[in-house]
C-alpha cells in the first residue's frame, strides 16, 4: 500500500528541537523528490524544506538556519531536523513525495503536529 507516514511531532518550548521522520512507502524512492510542508490554522499550506534525488535541498527562508532536511534512501525515510524553534513554528507538518517520471505520484502524509510554546 502506498502511504506516507510521518512521526516526530510534539510539544517543545521555544528554543528546543524536534526531529520529524517521514517513513515513505512508494516506488523509486530514491528518484522522487521529498517535502516536508507546514499548516497553520488560518493559513495556508506551505513549504518548509524540500531534497531531491541528488540530495539538492531547498529552504523558505523562515527556517535557513534553523531546520535542516535529509533521506536516507536505504530507509526509505526523509527527515528534518529542527532547531531553535519559535512559536510561529508551530503548525501541523506535512510530508509529500513527488516524481515525474513514470510511474509518476504527488502524495501526502496524514501530518503531524508540531507545538512551540513561549
Amino acid at each position: 500500500q502506498v502511504q506516507l507516514v510521518e512521526s516526530g511531532g510534539g510539544l517543545v518550548q521555544a528554543g528546543g528541537s524536534l526531529r520529524l521522520s517521514c517513513l515513505a512507502s512508494v516506488m523509486f524512492f530514491s528518484t522522487n523528490t521529498m517535502g516536508w510542508y507546514r499548516q497553520a490554522p488560518g493559513k495556508q499550506r506551505e513549504l518548509v524544506a524540500s531534497i531531491d534525488s541528488g540530495d539538492t535541498t531547498t529552504y523558505t527562508e523562515f527556517v535557513k538556519g534553523r531546520f535542516t532536511i535529509s533521506r536516507d534512501n536505504a530507509k526509505n525515510t526523509v527527515y528534518l531536523q529542527m532547531n531553535r524553534l519559535k512559536p510561529e513554528d508551530t503548525a501541523v507538518y506535512y510530508c509529500n513525495a513527488a516524481r515525474r517520471a513514470f510511474p509518476s505520484y504527488n502524495l501526502w502524509g496524514q501530518g503531524t503536529q508540531v507545538t512551540v510554546s513561549s
